[in-house]
């Protein structure tokens, strides 16, 4: 299991990285769960985040937003995404925790430290494949960028 989670972890990132943000509502089961927050908010378990997403729907409508209403620099991410530790298995899923870090290239090639944290996931095989029901991306900052716009 563990490398079957990290094929689709590097899988995901590398979808963001190459722009291919159509693809990434695939990675996510119908109705699912994506949140971005704070390391702070977490602990203290407020629901909202900065991006809270509870469906497929949502996920593509964020992407179709951002394609076509969203106006920001150009810029792209390059993911860096430790090994899973898996936390469990249950009936809704496996249960896995991955520490991550994120670097932002902007148009004039300026690249910046942008995000670090741990991925909190609930993964679940579905025809044989791996998809996301839950993903929290818990950044380690409690400071946060206007350019979050492409997903995490």
């Amino acid at each position: 299991m563990l490398l079957r989670l990290a094929a689709l972890f590097a899988e995901y990132a590398a979808t963001i990285d190459s722009d291919r943000l159509e693809e990434w509502p695939d990675f996510f089961v119908p109705e699912c769960l994506y949140k971005i927050t704070s390391a702070d908010n977490h602990k203290r378990g407020y629901a909202a985040g900065i991006v809270y997403a509870d469906s497929q729907a949502m996920l593509r409508d964020r992407i179709t937003a951002l394609r076509g209403a969203n106006i920001f620099e150009r810029h792209s991410y390059r993911h860096i995404i430790g090994l899973p530790l898996i936390r469990g298995e249950e009936s809704d899923g496996v249960k896995a925790e991955t520490p991550f870090l994120v670097t932002r290239t902007m148009r004039d090639g300026t690249t910046d430290l942008f995000a670090t944290g741990v991925y909190l996931d609930r993964v679940r095989e579905i025809e044989g494949r791996l998809l996301f029901a839950e993903r929290i991306v818990v950044c380690d900052s409690s400071r946060f960028d206007t350019l979050l716009v492409i997903p995490l």
